[in-house]
C-alpha cells in the first residue's frame, strides 16, 4: 500500500491513523537515495510526500521562503532565481530529489564550501510524529535563542523520529557571474594547497571537486568526452566560482592560477569562456550517475575523511581493492573543500564479494578517523557499520531518542539503528 498526502495535515492524519493498528511505515521522497533508507520492507506502508510540492510563502524582502516538504531541489531552484534570488544546495539528482529528504539526510552536494550543508539553509520546519501529533517550528529569522533547538533532531535523522513536512529555507542573493575551471595537477598535496590559496584569495569561491585519474579516464569513457588536457595527470579539480562580476571574477581566477603554474602547484589549466564551455567541464563531474549504472552490482561509497589523511587513504584502499579485486573498476573522487570522499567500486556478482569490499573502506575510514557517511546517511546498508563512526554511548542515546519519540517503532524502523 501506498499513501499519497496531499498536504502536511493529511501527512499527521494518515500516520495518526496508522499508528492506531500499530502499521510500520517507510517514508519516502524522491527516491533518489543510495543507503536503501526509503525501499519497503515487508508489512510496511509507504508514505510518499511526492503530491506535497507547494510553494506556500516567499518573503522577498528577508529572503525566506516556506515550502512543503515535496518540492522538488531544481523546481525551488528555478522559481527563487526567476525573482533575483538563489538556493545554493546542488547535487546531481536535483530534478528529483525532494527538498525534505535533503533536509532528512541533510544533504551536501557541490557547495558546501562556501554555503554549508542542508542544515545550514533551514531555519525553520514543521515535523508529524509518529503518532501524529504535529510539532510547529516554523521559525523565520536567523538569530533565535528561545531553549533548545528542536529541528536540529530532525535533520540528518533519516526520517526514524518524525516526517519533515514543510520547510522554512534561507535564500542568497542570485549571483549574476560564474566562473568554472578544470585544473591539472601532479599530486594530491598540490590539490590541498591549491584549495587553500583559493579560500584565500577568492571569495566567491563555491566548489571545488577532485577527480583522480582513474575517475577522469572512466567518465571520459562512458560518455565519450575528448581529454581536456595533452597529457593525463594524477590528479584534477574542477572549481567554480559565484559572484556579482564574471570579468573581474575570472580575472581574479585568472591571475591566481598563473601563479599556481608559475610554482608549479598546477600543471595545466582551462577556464570556461562561456556558459556552454562551463557546462563541458562539469561534464566530466557529472557522470556519476552512468557509471552507477554501468558498475551494477556495485558498492558506492560517501566518507568523510580529513584533509590530512586523504591521500593516504585513497592509496591504501586503491592497493587493498587492486590485490582482491584486480578485475573490477575502482573510482575516487569527491568534495576536497569539505572532506567528503566518494570511492565507487564494480561490479560484483555477490552479496559476500560486496561486503568485503565494504570491510576494507569503512575499517580505512575509521583508521583514518572519518566518517562511514558524509551526505547519504546510514539507512539500512550502512546500519551495521554505524558502530566505527558512533560510540556506544551515542548509539544508546540515539536509540533512546527513538524510543521515546517512536515507543511503538512504526516508523521507518530498522534504518539507521536497530
Amino acid at each position: 500500500m501506498i499513501v499519497l498526502p496531499r498536504t502536511p495535515d493529511e501527512v499527521a492524519r494518515a500516520l495518526g491513523a496508522l499508528a492506531g493498528f500499530q502499521q510500520r511505515v517507510v517514508v519516502q521522497g524522491g527516491l533518489t537515495g543510495l543507503a536503501g533508507g526509503a525501499t519497503p520492507q515487508a508489512g510496511e506502508v509507504a508514505l510518499s510526500l511526492s503530491k506535497m510540492n507547494a510553494i506556500e510563502a516567499f518573503d522577498r524582502i528577508g529572503g525566506t521562503i516556506t515550502i512543503q516538504a515535496g518540492l522538488a531541489l531544481e523546481q525551488l531552484q528555478g522559481y527563487v532565481e526567476s525573482e533575483g534570488w538563489f538556493f545554493p544546495l546542488d547535487l546531481g539528482a536535483r530534478g528529483t530529489c525532494q527538498l525534505g529528504g535533503n533536509a532528512a539526510t541533510n544533504a551536501g552536494g557541490n557547495r558546501v564550501v562556501r554555503f554549508g550543508t542542508m542544515r545550514d539553509l533551514i531555519l525553520g520546519m514543521e515535523v508529524a510524529l509518529p503518532d501524529g501529533t504535529v510539532l510547529s517550528m516554523m521559525n523565520k529569522v536567523t538569530k533565535n535563542t528561545t531553549g533548545i533547538d528542536l529541528k536540529q533532531l530532525f535533520i540528518g535523522s533519516e526520517g526514524v523520529l518524525g516526517v519533515i513536512t514543510r520547510l522554512v529555507l534561507k535564500l542568497e542573493p542570485k549571483p549574476t557571474a560564474a566562473n568554472t575551471a578544470l585544473c591539472a595537477l601532479g599530486s594530491f598535496d598540490a590539490a590541498t594547497r591549491l584549495l587553500k590559496d583559493m579560500r584565500a584569495t577568492l571569495p566567491g569561491l563555491s566548489s571545488f571537486e577532485v577527480m583522480w585519474d582513474d575517475f577522469m579516464r572512466a567518465a571520459m569513457d562512458i560518455a565519450s568526452l575528448k581529454a581536456p588536457f595533452a597529457q593525463p595527470y594524477p590528479v584534477y579539480v574542477l572549481v567554480e566560482t559565484l559572484g556579482v562580476s564574471e570579468e573581474d571574477d575570472r580575472r581574479a581566477l585568472e591571475r591566481l592560477l598563473e601563479s599556481a603554474l608559475e610554482q608549479e602547484v598546477v600543471q595545466d589549466a582551462i577556464v570556461a569562456q562561456s556558459i556552454d564551455h562551463s557546462r563541458q567541464l562539469w561534464a566530466y563531474r557529472e557522470t556519476v550517475g552512468e557509471l552507477l549504472s554501468k558498475l551494477k552490482p556495485h558498492a558506492a561509497f560517501d566518507v568523510g575523511v580529513p584533509m590530512d589523511q586523504m591521500d593516504r587513504f585513497v592509496k591504501s584502499v586503491r592497493i587493498s581493492l587492486d590485490e582482491q579485486f584486480p578485475d573490477q573498476t575502482h573510482l575516487f573522487f569527491g568534495h576536497l573543500g569539505d572532506g567528503n570522499l566518494h570511492v565507487l567500486s564494480g561490479p560484483y556478482a555477490s552479496a559476500e564479494a560486496l561486503h568485503r569490499v565494504e570491510e576494507v573502506a569503512y575499517t580505512a575510514v575509521d583508521t583514518a578517523g572519518g566518517c562511514i557517511s558524509a551526505e547519504h546517511g546510514i539507512g539500512v546498508i550502512k546500519q551495521p557499520f554505524l558502530r566505527l563512526s558512533r560510540s556506544d554511548a551515542e548509539l544508546k542515546l540515539m536509540k533512546q531518542l527513538k524510543a521515546l519519540l517512536d515507543p511503538a517503532g512504526i516508523l521507518n524502523a530498522n534504518r539507521v539503528v536497530a
